[in-house]
């Protein structure tokens, strides 16, 4: 199983960015996907999640109505749309995978993760 992130980097207060991840060596539609994040000094926190069909979406309050989550089934590969980006979005963020096709918002029922990508969102 192998899961690369990419897209992060340096964006300005209220910007754009989209990230990213690609999914190798397993099933992609057997499983609840999801976006994590960790700031630092903080605990890893849930940030969005869609199903393994992509029917269903979950998305953490603080990002609402800005993050869209998505996926190209066809590609292995979910993408985590960002708009109107803060400065408490700075965070390294992270692709993983659930332990089955329930979306959960806790990190222990995520059995792999990519190596994440940083996001900085700053003037």
């Amino acid at each position: 199983v192998q899961l690369v992130e990419s897209g992060g980097g340096l964006a300005q207060p209220g910007g754009s960015l989209r990230l990213s991840c690609a999914a190798a060596g397993f099933t992609f539609s057997n499983y609840a996907m999801s976006w994590f994040r960790q700031a630092p000094g903080k605990e890893r926190e849930f940030v969005a999640a869609i199903s393994w069909s992509g029917a269903a979406r979950y998305y953490a309050d603080s990002v609402k109505g800005r993050f869209t989550i998505s996926g190209d089934y066809a590609k292995n590969t979910i993408y985590l749309e960002m708009n109107t980006l803060k400065a408490e979005d700075t965070a390294l963020y992270y692709c993983a995978r659930a332990l089955g096709r329930t979306i959960l918002t806790s990190m222990h029922e995520y059995n792999y993760w990519g190596q994440g990508t940083q996001v900085t969102v700053s003037s």
